[in-house]
């Protein structure tokens, strides 16, 4: 059993880091805000996630993609050749940290019907930097989940679409009772929405029991599955 201990949230250049006194089991989520208000709606979601995972034993780290702008994928191919994005932002920033997560947890709010403007650049050339030559070996096997934040409606659609990165990428999909999602127009409408923090507390603790069986069965002898040579096809041959 892991006791409950006094959480102390620490921001340094725009992270936050929750520090718990449980007994750690060596693995670390990392939680991306995606919002360009730092302590908003979507961070009070994910602060509620990572809150849970620390009482399950894991590090936790909520980085915020912060509110300047984040050009979008620009199609160069580079990335295939040097292993990261040409352009050289938060983007390539988090890659870094990326390397040494068991896990992910990415948040946004919902604009027009979707994720939010930044946070489509940014998962769009984070993802798209680790296909071709980089052979998917930051996400391989990773859990992931997304989290959405809205004031009315907006969730389900954007949850398709922050689901997709995950998919293509081998990366399980961890899920909760209900879809990932949270109302309200300010931080304290969200903190008045039980069912959707309730939600993220089965999301944390969902996420932490497959990190924890996945280290179990490595443990134990189990491999990772067989990795063929990737074949690139279109629809005319």
């Amino acid at each position: 059993m892991l006791s409950a201990g006094r959480g102390v949230s620490e921001h340094a250049n725009g992270r936050s880091v929750w520090r718990y006194k449980e007994r750690r089991i060596g693995m670390k989520v990392i939680l991306v805000n995606g919002s360009p208000h730092r302590q908003g709606c979507t961070y009070t979601a994910l602060s509620e996630v990572a809150k849970t995972l620390n009482k399950e034993g894991l590090e936790t780290e909520i980085f915020w993609i912060g509110n300047e702008a984040i050009s979008g994928c620009i199609a160069c191919r580079t990335c295939v050749e040097i292993g990261k994005c040409v352009i050289d932002d938060i983007v390539n920033e988090f890659r870094e940290m990326a390397k040494d997560a068991d896990g992910f947890i990415f948040g946004t709010p919902v604009h027009y019907g979707s994720a939010s403007g930044n946070m489509t650049s940014f998962m769009d050339r984070l993802f798209y930097s680790e296909l071709g030559g980089n052979a998917n070996r930051m996400f391989y096997l990773k859990p992931a989940a997304c989290v959405m934040s809205a004031r009315r409606a907006g969730t389900t659609a954007t949850y398709d679409q922050m689901n997709k990165y995950f998919g293509l990428h081998e990366m399980p999909i961890v899920s909760a009772r209900y879809w990932n999602m949270v109302h309200g127009a300010k931080p304290e409408n969200v903190n008045e929405d039980k069912e959707g923090l309730l939600n993220m507390r089965i999301l944390a603790r969902n996420m932490a029991f497959f990190l924890k069986c996945k280290k179990a069965g490595l443990q134990n002898g189990v491999e990772l599955p067989e990795r063929e040579a990737h074949v690139f096809t279109n629809f005319v041959r």
